[in-house]
């Protein structure tokens, strides 16, 4: 069951449900530098329990990456999310990965956007460690993880 975790504390609320089933993990603990040290930005990791990837949000497909190991979302609200499935996956050039969105479509919270087939995937990369990373937070915006509840805070 894809649970409902992200809560805002403004008015311009983001409903948010976890894209995979799995366990959250701080961005932090992800073993790669570029997601850790927040090169990117700032969010979460999930190590995945399954296979399907759902739009977290209703909003609009940015982009899948040609290799469909990574989906970048934008928001209703604007915020915009790169989900980047496992650690060095780019190197599978699609293997393993059924997408069913393109650029441009617009999205509904809940809506399948990919099913990965991390049982041929994880004996092939580092990790099948899932960062998600909201690439355009506010210089004052950042996520906070406590008791497995994801938050923004300025």
């Amino acid at each position: 069951m894809f649970k409902n975790f992200f809560k805002r504390k403004e008015e311009n609320k983001l409903e948010f449900l976890q894209p995979l089933e799995g366990k959250l993990l701080a961005i932090e603990e992800v073993p790669d530098p570029v997601f850790s040290q927040k090169m990117m930005g700032d969010g979460f990791a999930i190590d995945p329990a399954n296979g399907i990837l759902i739009a977290p949000f209703d909003g609009e497909v940015i982009s899948v990456f040609p290799t469909k190991h990574a989906i970048s979302l934008s928001s209703s609200t604007g915020k915009e999310l790169l989900i980047h499935v496992g650690l060095d996956t780019v190197t599978l050039k699609g293997e393993g990965f059924t997408t069913f969105v393109k650029e441009g479509d617009k999205i509904k919270q809940g809506q399948k956007l990919m099913e990965i087939d991390f049982d041929s995937i994880k004996t092939k990369v580092p990790s099948i460690i899932t960062p998600i990373v909201f690439t355009n937070l506010q210089e004052n915006e950042k996520v906070m993880m406590e008791e497995g509840t994801i938050t923004l805070s300025s």
